[in-house]
């Protein structure tokens, strides 16, 4: 058993052979229904019931339920990022939980019951954090879900595993429509990704590849160019495209890069969005097909009125300096 300072930063090493497989921990009320839920999703592969992010060390059932230990049930989820994208596991465990409830889901109460997601590879916390937000702005009150590493893991009772496969008429806080939507769901995202999209996960780190190619959004402020306002133009980070001007971009007090508009309208194109309970434009590039971000009506009147809210991740910035260098030259006109 892992003690709680042995806990290494992926437990989880594929053998010789296996294909690799990413984990994260989800904590939503009673943990029966949510491992039996998230077992049922396309591209999982292993789920476990278990205890996290507490302060003492092999605790029982009883202590988690009776005890000030600090722990939350959990679910471990060990998943294919080939078949199902962190952004789509995430969608579907909004799906389930009242995000806004503290301490409380269903008719499970107290602490161990708490909402949360503790991820075990640091790239996943930006992504995490992008996507509460989103869910966020569609809720009337404020988000009540923890957001942490998982500091310490422990391996619930035999009992507690695949208690509801065991146990059918067993309690459960999920609607059973739930578990019928999540046996059908498919990611087609990634299900249909093309070899040269599969082959820029080589090329770019973990935030840059889940915004990029899965349509997540990075977590606000705690991004590279939000607060960058250097002379020079953004390109694409997958090719190179020359997309946005520093001359264009605007403090919104939004946490992301803002911009009036892009170099050319010929360059992007405007999707309909409606994740998240949201009706939103998503922009995306016209040449690479990578997520770059939304188009909202809340600009600066002086500017066109428009803002297209873009994610770092899916950007490169090239300095004013550098761009004849780079193959920029014929943009610095643009460049004031």
């Amino acid at each position: 058993m892992l003690s709680m300072k042995e806990l290494p930063a992926n437990n989880f090493k594929p053998h010789k052979g296996e294909i690799f497989m990413k984990e994260i921990c989800f904590a939503g009320g009673c943990f029966w229904g949510v491992e039996k839920y998230m077992s049922m999703l396309s591209g999982v592969k292993k789920t476990q019931t278990g205890y996290a992010n507490g302060t003492i060390e092999n605790p029982t059932y009883e202590q988690v339920c009776k005890e000030d230990t600090g722990y939350a049930e959990v679910v471990k989820v060990h998943y294919d990022p080939e078949q199902i994208s962190l952004t789509f596991l995430l969608e579907r465990f909004f799906e389930v939980i009242d995000p806004t409830s503290v301490n409380e889901q269903g008719e499970d109460v107290g602490e161990q019951y708490r909402t949360g997601i503790y991820y075990v590879d640091t790239e996943d916390e930006a992504v995490v954090k992008g996507a509460l937000i989103l869910l966020g702005e569609s809720l009337d009150k404020p988000v009540a879900v923890e957001v942490k590493k998982l500091e310490c893991y422990y391996p619930a009772e035999e009992y507690h595993q695949e208690y509801l496969d065991k146990n059918p008429t067993g309690y459960c806080h999920i609607n059973l429509e739930m578990f019928a939507k999540a046996s059908q769901a498919v990611d087609e995202v990634t299900a249909n990704r093309s070899a040269e999209q599969k082959e820029l996960k080589k090329e770019l780190n973990a935030i840059q590849y889940e915004v990029t190619q899965n349509g997540a959004t990075e977590a606000p402020f705690q991004n590279e160019y939000f607060d960058n306002f250097k002379a020079g133009i953004y390109v694409d980070i997958t090719t190179g495209e020359p997309l946005f001007v520093s001359t264009d971009k605007f403090e919104s007090g939004c946490g992301w890069p803002s911009f009036s508009k892009p170099i050319s309208q010929k360059l992007v194109k405007e999707l309909e969005d409606l994740s998240y309970g949201r009706e939103r434009v998503e922009i995306r590039t016209k040449e690479s097909d990578i997520h770059l971000g939304h188009v909202f009506d809340d600009g600066p009147e002086e500017l066109g009125g428009v803002r297209y809210c873009i994610n770092s991740a899916a950007l490169r910035f090239v300095e004013k300096e550098d761009m004849t260098e780079e193959g920029y030259a014929h943009l610095l006109p643009l460049v004031k």
